[in-house]
């Protein structure tokens, strides 16, 4: 979820909302990210792009140019220079496509390339169906993904703060042994760890979820035992957003292992 809405001035009945004891407490009120009218709408906008019709998309609103994430492309060439030009990315919840389709035109040219998503079922269904490509590939496990793949990045963006347990996750992330992993649009907080709420603008798609706000030094401690943190960056988008009057923002990592 890399919401598109993020450049949006706020609105009050849209944005974060809350600071929840528990994350079932802030479920209650929400929708979830397994609604369907979410995986319509970003297949029918990553269609678009697929064939030519369009240039860009972002959580299903489509651009008529690339917004790139430098900071994280950045990641991938390095990666790709101390691999004898070999990229093999393993993007952990990347929806359909979002952001092969997005660094496609830089990466394409190395001399190994490969993108594997690890997503929920039916999107790795949809994926299945309508955009794997031999370089794009769609998996229901990272385990089911390393049967098949040997990844030296994994990548994380706009998506360690949809997690419920974001710490637990990063052990198993960790463990993976990945040469780098890349953090991007992770909504980062200096105050303690925050349970809110998330509601999305409609004329996006209808969806309300709970969302994590991170303390920043809490995250790089927590991947510090094994990766050291090369880079620390904002995100190409929403560095400067409120939830009940506290100031967060959307930024990134690239972490190397150790």
């Amino acid at each position: 979820m890399i919401n598109a809405f993020l450049r949006r001035k706020p609105v009050s009945q849209y944005g974060w909302f809350g600071d929840y004891s528990g994350w079932a407490e802030a479920q209650k009120e929400c929708g979830g990210y397994d609604a369907v009218n979410i995986l319509e709408a970003c297949k029918n906008s990553l269609l678009k792009v697929k064939n030519g019709e369009a240039v860009y998309e972002r959580d299903s609103v489509l651009f008529d140019k690339i917004e790139y994430s430098w900071a994280a492309l950045a990641g991938f060439l390095r990666c790709a220079l101390e691999n004898d030009g070999k990229l093999h990315v393993l993007d952990f919840g990347g929806s359909l496509g979002s952001s092969y389709y997005q660094n496609r035109g830089f990466l394409s040219v190395l001399k190994e390339f490969s993108w594997s998503i690890v997503e929920q079922k039916h999107f790795v269904d949809c994926g299945k169906e309508n955009f794997e490509d031999g370089v794009l590939n769609f998996y229901e496990t990272i385990d089911l993904c390393l049967m098949d793949r040997q990844p030296n990045v994994l990548f994380l963006s706009s998506v360690l703060q949809y997690l419920e347990r974001p710490y637990e996750w990063i052990k198993r992330f960790t463990s993976l042994n990945v040469d780098y992993i890349i953090l991007d649009l992770t909504g980062l907080i200096d105050a303690k760890d925050r349970i809110t709420v998330q509601k999305v603008p409609p004329e996006i798609y209808q969806a309300s979820y709970p969302c994590w706000l991170l303390n920043k030094q809490k995250v790089i401690d927590a991947f510090s035992e094994r990766y050291m943190c090369l880079s620390q960056f904002n995100a190409f988008a929403g560095n400067e957003l409120f939830v009940d009057g506290q100031k967060f923002g959307y930024g990134g990592f690239i972490l190397k292992r150790k």
